[in-house]
């Protein structure tokens, strides 16, 4: 009876150990994968370079501390419930790195309204023509913290039924903005992007502000390019905060090619509902 017992316990404890093995290897395993992901992005060439995890809604204009050569095209896709009405976006956008620190992009967004009978639909239309750049002024390998600053100028454009009929151009908006980023060990990511948007309509020469304040939580999955995380969109203005969650994920499907999930959720359906949105992300090599 005592050697059954004795058995039993020794049977035990060893089954402890190899579990407590197979975690250890497990997670030395997840570390390697970690630490060859990371250097693959940061120790490869100068500048220095800290890898970050990217919102997929509102992005940035090229990766923080991005090195010259570097490139990216997207395209996306989304659905908006507008209460009354389906709001349609796409968007054909180019990202690239002319010099060490500084990204250009230029980009297209378009949006289609499918339901367009009523007075109370707007008209689809090229929103405009995006321009926009970022520099990266700081970037610690130390602290694992990256920040810059950046320029939109977009100008705003017509719906396509009033082409010929109206003038093409119907404003500017003009959107400085700041990010910081910050790694926390291999897996954690923060990041903000904030700043005022300016409006300059021409129809009536009035001008609108607003500020916008975009704060990001992702994990990134051990080894890979793929995250899950939330991006929460706030915007301010006068006599207003609206705020959207968006919940997110990455995932690779190819060596050069991303897909970015994103679902949007407000937390007040006085102007929208549920949207969607897809982004396809593609980084040809340099």
């Amino acid at each position: 009876m005592k050697n059954n017992s004795f058995n039993n316990a020794m049977l035990f404890i060893m089954v402890i150990l190899a579990h407590t093995a197979n975690a250890q290897i497990k997670n030395e395993n997840e570390s390697i994968l970690d630490s060859l992901y990371i250097q693959e992005v940061e120790a490869t060439k100068e500048p220095v370079k800290i890898l970050h995890a990217e919102p997929l809604y509102i992005d940035l204009i090229r990766d923080l501390g991005a090195r010259k050569g570097e490139k990216e095209w997207n395209v996306g896709f989304g659905l908006t419930d507008k209460n009354k009405y389906d709001e349609y976006l796409t968007l054909i956008e180019y990202e690239w790195a002319p010099i060490n620190r500084l990204g250009l992009e230029v980009e297209l967004p378009f949006t289609i309204y499918p339901s367009n009978k009523s007075s109370d639909v707007p008209g689809s239309k090229l929103n405009g023509v995006k321009l926009a750049a970022q520099y990266s002024f700081f970037v610690s390998e130390k602290i694992k913290t990256s920040m810059a600053i950046g320029y939109i100028h977009e100008f705003e454009l017509t719906e396509f039924n009033r082409y010929g009929e109206s003038k093409l151009f119907t404003g500017n908006s003009y959107n400085p903005f700041f990010v910081i980023a910050k790694r926390w060990g291999n897996n954690f990511h923060t990041l903000l992007y904030t700043g005022p948007v300016i409006e300059h309509h021409f129809e009536d020469n009035a001008i609108s502000n607003s500020w916008q304040i975009n704060t990001n939580f992702h994990y990134m999955i051990p080894g890979t390019k793929n995250f899950i995380g939330i991006e929460l969109n706030k915007e301010v203005n006068d006599k207003d905060f609206d705020m959207i969650i968006r919940p997110q994920m990455r995932v690779g499907v190819a060596e050069n090619l991303l897909i970015g999930i994103v679902t949007g959720i407000p937390i007040s359906r006085e102007n929208e509902r549920f949207s969607t949105f897809l982004r396809l992300i593609y980084e040809p090599k340099h």
